[in-house]
């Protein structure tokens, strides 16, 4: 800890000199507007013109180099991809569209696969790193991402993209939003299709075949809304994905596993404005449905010689009446805004695996339900314009799983004198058992516990902001977290039967630096560095998966007119997890080697309406294995033309 306290208060020395544009207002982090340099929790915003001027187009690749997070893929497009926040677990992450959750209640730890879902409806990407659960319930522990769908505002406009590339691959989408007296619209459309890689390392000689895993999607999302009023307005939102793909097993190259997964999301919102303005009242009712297979004939070539179906039916049904209140700013208070509000939330999972391993059946399966009830309230103010304090509670009470209660203070101090900014922010969040907890059952004897209870953490961080001279931003945060009741599988003593118990605690703790220079106007860079570490309580362990270096630096540069060229390379340290050796078989616990990619983006203007762009990702071949057995795709490039309307 010494040395991590060490290292964030050098830092801000070799950044010295920045500021930069208009900085970002984000909603997310204090479910209130706020200016980012006032809000106290690491925020990232990734916003549509980075979207396209880094070539990113799915989610997975737009996250990747976020400072404190680690996003795991295990193979390519469609292949099942986790993210880890400040050293957290991976369903310590709980993942919003326009403030509405998405994780997938069927899936036995209630997580978001990052690797499915493309970018092409999104406007902006909000990432909150820190105990969140008092303003967002369950799974808020590491931080909360929220997806921003695109909105109409204003006269017609749109877009129309087509790309191609190698290895085989091809994408058209397609968006058009606006406004006309009282109604506005927004839809936004895509398809697309890629041959893909073969994704098992080929340093398993005996098992290496090349199969590529190939990826389809098709999407479309219509955002609609109608003022009734001036001071009344109805929206309704809806959201399909269909996506297909190719997969492969751990530790073998499958040449027929496949996957598919569906979602489907609606909903519908009034939201009505009273006193002039100040105070804003929502209500909205939310559904979602999700639907995934995933089937593994069995090859004569597996070592493990495994064959599965596995299916998953999640639903989610949410009410919703949210507020904000903006009060009067005379005094030494301004910008002081209240919020509250309450949900009720109803869950639903189906879940069925028939698997077989090395000729041993197995069998698990789900068909549960739970609803919750929760509430939440806060506070914003600025105090003579420097200090900005927070402040939310936050309570939740479930059928199964009992209850929790949590909360959050934080604060921005800016000394103006100097450019620069003091945060610091302390809050408790929880994850409430997944259905799959409670209820699962399978044939080795497993079975749910109902009496769970929340797994619950404490968290804190502390950060300097610097901007001076014009030149760019520096920011270095160092955090730490405290979870307990983690939920584990105890097994009896003959091994005969198991069941899910709150048994764990974890560690987690680090420093996250981000510097942003721009010397000259075609110019601006940015390097960001994670040091993480955490361990298990009772073994004194590195939790799996968890790396304790990780680093980026990407670039955005302007040779000439009408020209942009975006590199990146991200790199990762060496971390523990899951082996497999190079014959396909496991390995036990270990080191897995750390590795580094080499994204690079570029366009250029051909006039003000249309523009050609062109996308590499890890152009160098780069082996590395994100999660051990599983080796990142290979280089692609993909180029294209987009006109704007």
């Amino acid at each position: 800890m010494r040395r991590m306290i060490f290292a964030a208060a050098l830092f801000p020395v070799v950044a010295l000199g920045q500021s930069g544009p208009a900085p970002d207002v984000v909603v997310t982090a204090t479910r209130i507007p706020t200016v980012i340099e006032q809000v106290p929790a690491g925020v990232t915003v990734i916003d549509r013109a980075a979207i396209e001027a880094r070539g990113f187009t799915m989610l997975s690749e737009a996250l990747a180099a976020v400072p404190g997070l680690r996003l795991v893929g295990s193979g390519g497009n469609g292949g099942n991809a986790s993210l880890f926040i400040r050293g957290t677990n991976s369903n310590h992450v709980l993942v919003l569209r326009d403030g509405m959750a998405v994780n997938d209640p069927s899936d036995p730890g209630g997580l978001y696969n990052f690797g499915v879902d493309s970018l092409a409806d999104v406007e902006r990407i909000e990432v909150v790193r820190g105990p969140m659960s008092s303003l967002y319930g369950s799974g808020a522990i590491g931080g909360v991402v929220n997806l921003i769908t695109r909105r109409g505002q204003g006269a017609p406009s749109g877009s129309v993209e087509v790309g191609a590339g190698l290895p085989a691959q091809g994408r058209i989408g397609a968006n058009v939003a606006g406004s006309t007296g009282r109604f506005h619209y927004a839809l936004a459309a895509e398809a697309r299709d890629e041959a893909g890689f073969d994704t098992t390392p080929k340093r398993m000689s005996g098992v290496y075949r090349g199969a590529r895993n190939p990826y389809n999607a098709r999407g479309a999302t219509l955002n609609l809304g109608v003022e009734l009023s001036e001071d009344t307005e109805v929206t309704a939102f809806l959201r399909g994905r269909r996506a297909g793909f190719r997969l492969d097993g751990f530790g073998y190259d499958a040449a027929s596993y496949r996957g598919a997964d569906e979602s489907v999301s609606g909903r519908l919102g009034v939201t009505h404005q009273m006193f002039d303005g100040a105070w804003e009242t929502t209500l909205s009712l939310a559904r979602q449905q999700s639907d995934r297979r995933y089937k593994e004939p069995l090859e004569a070539l597996d070592p493990n010689q495994t064959a599965s179906d596995s299916r998953y039916h999640g639903r989610r049904t949410e009410l919703r009446w949210d507020n904000t209140v903006h009060l009067d700013d005379a005094g030494p208070a301004g910008g002081t805004a209240l919020v509250f509000g309450v949900a009720h939330t109803e869950d639903a999972a189906r879940a069925a695996i028939d698997a077989n391993y090395g000729g041993y059946g197995y069998q698990s399966s789900i068909r549960a339900s739970g609803a919750r009830d929760a509430g939440h309230a806060g506070v914003q103010s600025t105090l003579w314009r420097r200090l900005t304090l927070t402040g939310d509670v936050g309570a939740e009470d479930g059928r199964f799983g009992g209850s929790a209660a949590t909360w959050r203070v934080g604060g921005v101090y800016a000394l103006a004198e100097v450019g620069a900014r003091l945060k610091g922010a302390y809050g408790t969040a929880f994850r409430a058992p997944s259905l799959y907890d409670l209820f699962g059952v399978d044939s080795g004897g497993y079975v749910g516990n109902p009496l769970l209870k929340p797994e619950r953490s404490t968290g804190y961080e502390l950060g300097v902001s610097v901007d001076l001279a014009g030149l760019g931003t520096a920011d270095v945060t160092y955090f730490n977290n405290r979870i307990r009741n983690l939920i584990q599988i105890v097994y009896a003593p003959d091994y005969t039967s198991a069941t899910s118990r709150n048994v764990a605690r974890a560690r987690s703790e680090g420093v996250e630096t981000a510097v942003t220079v721009r010397p000259a106007g075609w110019l601006e860079a940015t390097v960001a560095y994670t040091r993480t570490q955490t361990r298990d309580v009772a073994s004194g362990q590195a939790l799996l998966r968890r790396p304790r270096d990780q680093a980026s630096v990407s670039a955005r540069i302007v040779p000439a007119e009408g020209v942009m060229v975006a590199p990146e390379v991200i790199y990762t340290s060496s971390f523990q997890d899951y082996l497999s050796d190079d014959n396909g078989l496991p390995a036990g616990i270990g080191r897995a080697h750390p590795g580094a990619l080499f994204n690079l983006a570029a366009s250029y203007a051909l006039s003000e309406r249309v523009s050609l762009f062109a996308s590499g990702r890890n152009l160098g071949g780069s082996h590395f294995e994100p999660a051990n057995g599983f080796q990142t795709p290979g280089p692609s490039v993909l180029a294209g033309v987009r006109g704007r309307f």
